[in-house]
């Protein structure tokens, strides 16, 4: 299939987002660390990041290198023709699976390593000025958001130009998820391990205020925010945004039909080529428009950060808009009048994709925000106490999960009605499509959250950290935001990869029977994951918090002059503990994300497989809100009663509002957006080992026996 030279388009957004950067890294640099003190902290915390991504870099790369020989050897090649000698040796997934992960792992550091630096020199802002600290961090977090779409698009660009199928690319998403759920998970586990401790000894036994440097646990905490909200956080979006491209490309290059309730339409080979470069292109667009949100929310942050970051969402939105217009408008050249009809209609779907995902993250901020009435009314729900507080945050949790499912609904049924499953694929890609603001605001977070935390221990006085608490309020809305977008666009974006299996499996809407005994096994199985997955990753924080505390009680135990503040906390030992203890914790959960899938198809068939995918999207879209919402609702309760409010500090009420946010840091930060990137996962997963489930049998070995 000749490839459409308007696909340069993305590989040159691509190249000018890499550039861009470098360039913001570069300013960031440029910008005054601060005193002794912060220099030293911030030392710390970057020591422990680097630490820890190094390990875990050693066994990403053990586990990368044996998946390149599964794929090459035991995958049947996705290109084969009559001059291939040897079908079997898929060495282009194989490529593209790793040129997919070493994307994702640089895309991190480079995020990361700019975060560790930008968090001193934020705090030094501030004792300028709101707007020099904003954009100190805000160009921190740019450099990750930036990172995460300019390496997407060039990958995904080249591998499609080289190979000219969409299931090479495959290779490259299923690298860039896989290692995307490592990175997520062990963040998580390591930042809450930190947190809870630092809350448990620290706050409620020794009345300790946020970020003290007398509490053991302080630096890894914040060395958690970077390996779990920057690195986790970044990856975990990268993996759905290039997944979702891909499931498009797929069913672009499926179908032969594209069956849509407002008129089919039969693909020819232009309009073919065209729609299988189509969410590049058009994800490339939203690229240029994410750069000029970029520019506009530094223009814009000055007295109120919050609004700054909200309005460049919205800026990027309507650029987006216009220009995705625009080039639809040159992707229509030469299409006969139904092409051309159906690409304005597919533009719809995309713009719908993105206005939903919006909504959807400012749902989940309604849900979060302290001066909202559900968090409010969780914080006066603690002066009856702990159990009192964490019935009321659940229950708010599991509200939380109707209005995005609603949105969801819609933007699948709309979306159907202009583009059949082709349009739904481009809702998500829609959804996704000004990732590059999204992601940047999302890294802006943990950055404030570090610089807050260093001037503190930097000894600025408290105008300073009254600046760095006001930037650190935007950046917890802006989390909140992300956490629910990205759950908002990963479910769409695996509702898309799973009608690209079921295409590629030749399934069809009937081949997926509930009366089958092994396609009703295959959805049961699906609806237990999440639940199976996110226990897993609760206890891994509990076990792991377990020793942080024991370890910080110690401290304080045989060492009293650390809580007079005469000798230092022994921060290397706790940071020890977090990144052992989650590169330990984090193998099971990552890996049954590849076996189960595997499992289910080798033995039950494709048809239980594509029920399985079905069920686990189901059950997770409810686990990943409610614990995302109601952990952020628990932590938003506390910091609300912190500001001073029924009590504040040190009262019972307090003391209950941080039983409720320790419950919900694992809830928030490691199981509810780990969610998100297992189900791509266990999708990509089913689509690339689709060759031997076929092989061995599309009803299973256990059908095979039988006979």
């Amino acid at each position: 299939m000749a490839v459409p030279i308007i696909l340069i388009v993305a590989l040159i957004a691509g190249i000018i987002s890499i550039v861009l950067a470098l360039y913001f890294r570069t300013l960031v640099m440029k910008e005054d660390p601060g005193n002794e003190r912060m220099v030293e902290v911030a030392g710390y915390i970057e020591k422990g990041a680097k630490k820890y991504i190094k390990v875990q870099y050693k066994i990403l790369g053990i586990f990368v290198g044996a998946f390149f020989f599964v794929i090459f050897f035991l995958l049947p090649s996705p290109l084969e023709t009559s001059e291939r000698l040897a079908v079997f040796f898929n060495w282009e997934q194989a490529l593209a699976y790793v040129i997919g992960s070493v994307g994702s792992m640089l895309a991190g550091y480079l995020g990361l390593y700019v975060g560790v630096k930008a968090n001193s020199r934020a705090a030094q802002g501030c004792t300028i000025g709101t707007k020099e600290g904003f954009d100190i961090a805000f160009f921190g977090g740019s450099v990750m958001g930036l990172a995460v779409v300019g390496v997407a698009l060039i990958g995904v660009s080249i591998i499609y130009w080289i190979f000219g199928s969409p299931l090479v690319v495959l290779g490259f998403s299923f690298g860039a998820s896989s290692i995307a759920l490592f990175m997520k998970c062990g963040g998580g586990i390591y930042t809450k391990t930190a947190d809870v401790g630092a809350d448990l000894v620290g706050k409620a036994e020794y009345d300790l205020p946020e970020d003290d440097p007398r509490n053991p646990a302080t630096i890894a905490d914040n060395v958690g925010d970077n390996v779990g909200d920057i690195a986790g956080m970044g990856s975990d979006l990268f993996d759905s945004y290039v997944a979702s491209i891909v499931a498009s490309m797929i069913l672009a290059a499926a179908l032969s039909l594209i069956e849509a309730p407002l008129g089919n339409v039969a693909i020819s080979e232009n309009l073919r080529a065209t729609l299988v470069i189509a969410p590049v292109v058009l994800c490339g667009v939203g690229l240029i428009a994410s750069l000029i949100g970029i520019f506009y929310i530094k223009l814009k942050g000055s007295s109120d950060p919050g609004k700054a970051l909200n309005s460049g969402t919205y800026f990027s939105t309507i650029i987006f808009a216009g220009l995705s217009a625009l080039f639809t408008l040159f992707l229509t050249i030469g299409q006969d009048a139904a092409g051309t009809v159906l690409l304005w209609r597919v533009w719809l779907a995309l713009i719908l994709g993105l206005f939903s995902g919006i909504i959807i993250g400012f749902t989940s901020d309604y849900y979060t925000r302290d001066d909202r009435k559900p968090t409010r009314n969780i914080a006066h729900a603690a002066k009856e106490g702990h159990a009192v507080v964490i019935l009321s945050g659940f229950s708010y949790g599991l509200l939380s999960v109707v209005p995005p499912a609603i949105g969801i609904i819609v933007a699948m049924a709309v979306s159907y009605l202009l583009g059949g499953v082709f349009g739904v694929s481009m809702a998500a890609v829609g959804m996704l499509a000004i990732v590059g603001t999204i992601v940047s605001n999302d890294a802006y977070g943990p950055i404030v959250d570090n610089s807050r935390a260093i001037a503190e221990q930097g000894e600025l006085g408290e105008d300073v950290i009254r600046t760095a608490d006001l930037l650190d309020s935007a950046g917890n809305t802006a989390k909140a935001i992300t956490k629910g977008f990205a759950i908002g666009a990963a479910n769409l974006t695996v509702l898309a990869l799973l009608f690209s299996y079921t295409e590629e499996a030749g399934i069809t809407a009937t081949g997926i029977d509930l009366l089958n005994v092994n396609v009703l096994i295959g959805a049961f199985i699906g609806v237990v994951v999440p639940a199976l997955f996110s226990a897993l990753l609760i206890r891994s924080v509990q076990r792991n918090a377990a020793k942080m505390v024991d370890e910080i009680r110690r401290q304080f135990e045989e060492n009293p002059k650390i809580l007079t503040g005469e000798e230092a906390a022994d921060f290397g030992k706790t940071i020890d503990i977090a990144t052992k203890g989650s590169l330990r914790e984090l193998v099971v959960p990552s890996l049954i994300s590849i076996l189960i899938p595997l499992a289910v198809g080798i033995f039950f068939g494709v048809a239980a497989l594509g029920a399985f995918l079905a069920g686990a999207i189901l059950s997770g879209f409810v686990f990943a809100v409610m614990m995302s919402n109601a952990g952020g609702a628990w932590d938003n309760a506390k910091k609300w009663i912190e500001d001073g409010n029924l009590g504040g500090k040190g009262t019972e009420v307090h003391k209950a509002s941080i039983t409720g946010d320790t419950v919900g840091d694992p809830f928030k930060d490691t199981a509810g957006p780990s969610i998100n990137t297992l189900l791509v996962v266990m999708s990509l997963t089913a689509s690339i080992f689709m060759g031997l489930f076929l092989l061995l049998g599309a009803d299973g070995l256990l059908a095979a026996l039988a006979i």
